[in-house]
């Protein structure tokens, strides 16, 4: 009688451990279903025309700020073209430390470029997703102009 009691047992638990995993994997669909629920309606709140514009009126700036940088980086170059004679006369050393600032001055620049960037991205509420862990340095160590 012993024997049929513990098998009785055995059953009865085996159920109830069935009971409790049927238990827990509805809660785990509810809270994924409140999950994706929250997801919907915030997708459906906002406004898209809004961000839309918003968005355009960024990438605008940044296409601006670029092309601006582009442009006096093109006057830069033209300018070390026709400057034939004093290349001849610039000794070796000196044309060396000449384009090591204009680089210098160029990557501040972009660095200036990339933290106004953060500033109206910021300002529009924006997430960042690349390069979160890493900040620009605007002013690059001595090692990294020589090494370019």
């Amino acid at each position: 009688m012993s024997s049929k009691s513990e098998q009785e047992r055995e059953r009865l638990k085996e159920e109830y451990k069935d009971h409790y995993r049927k238990i827990r994997d509805t809660k785990e669909k509810l809270r994924r279903s409140k999950y994706v629920q929250n997801v919907n309606e915030a997708l459906n709140q906002m406004n898209t025309d809004e961000l839309l514009s918003s968005v355009d009126h960024f990438l605008g700036n940044v296409r601006d700020k670029m092309s601006h940088i582009e442009a006096r980086l093109d006057v830069a170059m033209e300018g070390f073209l026709d400057d034939d004679n004093q290349k001849e006369m610039m000794d070796e050393e000196l044309r060396k430390e000449h384009a090591r600032e204009s680089l210098k001055q160029i990557k501040l620049e972009m660095g200036l470029l990339y933290s106004e960037i953060e500033e109206q991205a910021k300002e529009l509420k924006m997430d960042k997703t690349v390069g979160r862990s890493k900040e620009p340095d605007p002013k690059p160590s001595e090692s990294e102009a020589d090494q370019e």
